[in-house]
């Protein structure tokens, strides 16, 4: 059981830490700080002012141009807010099942739903390696656009990037 709480932990710090740079922070910080503040007797916004401080750390790292200091900002995020989602974990039987609700939401699954937008969703595994403890890829993913002329962006497909345009002059890109 450990484990599972361990995985789910995880996964709700991944996505919050990548929300804490996209364009999804305002429903993402208001369902996360509603989430700590009903277990840890806090208030949401003071919750809220913690999230928002964490998140502005880690759009300066990314702002200074700093591979590693970005990279560094983002462990230390997703450090301590896992620690935090294990520990509310552990504590209320009850965290997991709104956690999966709230990471659904964060990740997409079911969102966008009539939208016209495209969720991609990326899948890893690892075949005959010698790992012997957990193995966490993260990154920031984000919608892609093609954002040439005529009415506006398209999304693409999921796993695919959308045809590029031709040019004017009949070349492509």
């Amino acid at each position: 059981m450990e484990a599972e709480l361990v995985a789910l932990a995880t996964a709700g710090a991944t996505a919050l830490v990548q929300q804490m740079v996209g364009d999804g922070w305002e429903r993402a910080r208001t369902r996360v700080a509603a989430f700590f503040a009903g277990r840890f007797g806090a208030d949401a916004e003071s919750v809220g002012a913690e999230l928002d401080a964490v998140r502005g750390e880690l759009l300066d790292a990314a702002r200074s141009d700093d591979e590693d200091a970005a990279a560094d900002a983002r462990a230390e995020a997703l450090a301590e807010w896992r620690a935090r989602m294990r520990r509310s974990l552990r504590d209320d039987p009850d965290a997991a099942a709104e956690l999966r609700e709230i990471l659904a939401e964060l990740t997409g699954d079911g969102a966008g739903e009539g939208t016209g937008e495209t969720t991609l969703q990326v899948t890893n595994t690892i075949n005959d390696g010698s790992y012997h403890g957990l193995v966490i890829q993260t990154g920031l993913i984000g919608t892609l656009r093609n954002s040439g002329g005529g009415g506006g962006g398209q999304v693409g497909q999921a796993g695919q990037l959308p045809a590029p345009r031709s040019a004017p002059d009949g070349q492509g890109r």
